[in-house]
C-alpha cells in the first residue's frame, strides 16, 4: 500500500514510518519540520516539506502519489500554547485535519488514521482508567481540537462511509521523543538529567499519567492499519505513575545524585490520567508488551548515546 504519513519526521511518526517501510509498504511524509527533524526520517520515504495548513501543497502529493491510507500525527501537541493561542492550535489541529480530510475524500482513500489523545480528551476523569465511554471534558484547547477533529471523523464516515480508526495515546514516551518541547516528561527529564542538570517539576509531582512506550504504539498504528474495524479506541496501559515516580526512577538507573526544582503548576494539565485500553485489545488484537521501566531502560540509553 501507499501509505501518507504526516508528521513523519517527528517523534511518533518517523518510528511508524520505519515501521510501515519494514512491512513492505511505500510511505510518503509531509512534514513542515517545525516540531520534526529530518535526522528522523527513514531514507526510503518519499518526503514532502508542507505545511498541513497549505491545501494546494497537499493536493499535489495526493495527485501526484495515489495514497490509499493517510495516517495523520502532524499537530501542535503544546498543551500551553493550545491555550495561549488557540487559533492558532485549532488552524492546525482542526483546520490543517481537515484539509487532509477534504483530499482523503476527494482522492478516495480507503482508511484514515487518526493520532488523538486519551491523555487530554477525557478531562479530570470521574473514573480511572478512562474507557472511551468516560465523557469528554477536555481542560485545554489542544484536548478540544482533537475531540472536535474525531467528530468530524465520524460524521465523514457516517454521509461518506470514509473507514477510519482514532486512537487516543496515552503519554507516549521514548528514543527520539524531543526533549527540548514542552511535552514529554521522560524526554526532557532524562536530557537534563544525562548533562548533570536539575529537572523541573510543575506542581508537586503527585499528578499521575499513563506512560506508553512508543513500541507499543507503533504497533497500535499497524493493528489500526490491518484492521476492518471502525472507530475510537485507546492505546495506554492502565497504571498511574507520578511525575515525581518518573524522576526518581531516571535518576535511580542513571545513578545521579540530582535534586529537582518545583515549580508552580501549569494550565489545563489534569491532575491524573490513565487509560483502559480494554476495547483496543478485544477489537484490534492490541495489548502493550513494555512495561515502564523497560521502556525507560531504552529511552535512557538513547538520550545517553546522543548526548
Amino acid at each position: 500500500m501507499k501509505i501518507l504519513v504526516t508528521g513523519g519526521a517527528g517523534f511518533i511518526g518517523s518510528h511508524i514510518v520505519d515501521a510501515y517501510i519494514e512491512l513492505g509498504h511505500s510511505v510518503i511524509v509531509v512534514d513542515d519540520l517545525s516540531t520534526g527533524f529530518l535526522e528522523n526520517l527513514n531514507p526510503k520515504a518519499i518526503f514532502y516539506k508542507i505545511d498541513i495548513r497549505d491545501f494546494a501543497g497537499l493536493e499535489k502529493v495526493f495527485k501526484k502519489e495515489k495514497i490509499d491510507v493517510v495516517n495523520h500525527h502532524a499537530a501542535q501537541i503544546d498543551v500551553r500554547k493550545s491555550l495561549q493561542d488557540f487559533i492558532f492550535d485549532a488552524d492546525i489541529n482542526i483546520m490543517g485535519s481537515l484539509n487532509l480530510l477534504k483530499l482523503s475524500l476527494d482522492y478516495r482513500i480507503k482508511k484514515f488514521i487518526f493520532a488523538s489523545t486519551g491523555g487530554a480528551i477525557y478531562g479530570e476523569p470521574q473514573y480511572i482508567p478512562a474507557d472511551e465511554k468516560h465523557p469528554a471534558n477536555p481542560l485545554s484547547a489542544y484536548g478540544a481540537a482533537k475531540l472536535a477533529f474525531e467528530k468530524y471523523l465520524q460524521v465523514i464516515h457516517i454521509n461518506f462511509a470514509l473507514p477510519f480508526i482514532a486512537l487516543r495515546y496515552a503519554n507516549v514516551y521514548g528514543p527520539r521523543q524531543n526533549p527540548l518541547g514542552e511535552a514529554g516528561v521522560v524526554a526532557i527529564f532524562t536530557d537534563k538529567m544525562v548533562k548533570g542538570q536539575r529537572p523541573t517539576i510543575f506542581g508537586d509531582g503527585e499528578q499521575t499519567r499513563d506512560f506508553v512506550y512508543i513500541k507499543d504504539v507503533v504497533s497500535a498504528n499497524i493493528k489500526a492499519l490491518e484492521s476492518d474495524k471502525i472507530g475510537i479506541y485507546n492505546i495506554g496501559t492502565g497504571i498511574r505513575t507520578s511525575v515525581n515516580e518518573v524522576f526518581r526512577k531516571i535518576r535511580e538507573l542513571l545513578g545521579e545524585n540530582i535534586e529537582p526544582i518545583y515549580a508552580e503548576e501549569r494550565k489545563g494539565e489534569v491532575k491524573h490520567i490513565a487509560l483502559d485500553a480494554t476495547l483496543a485489545e478485544r477489537e484490534l488484537g492490541w495489548r502493550p508488551h513494555y512495561d515502564f521501566d523497560a521502556g525507560l531502560r531504552e529511552t535512557i540509553e538513547f538520550y545517553r548515546k546522543s548526548k
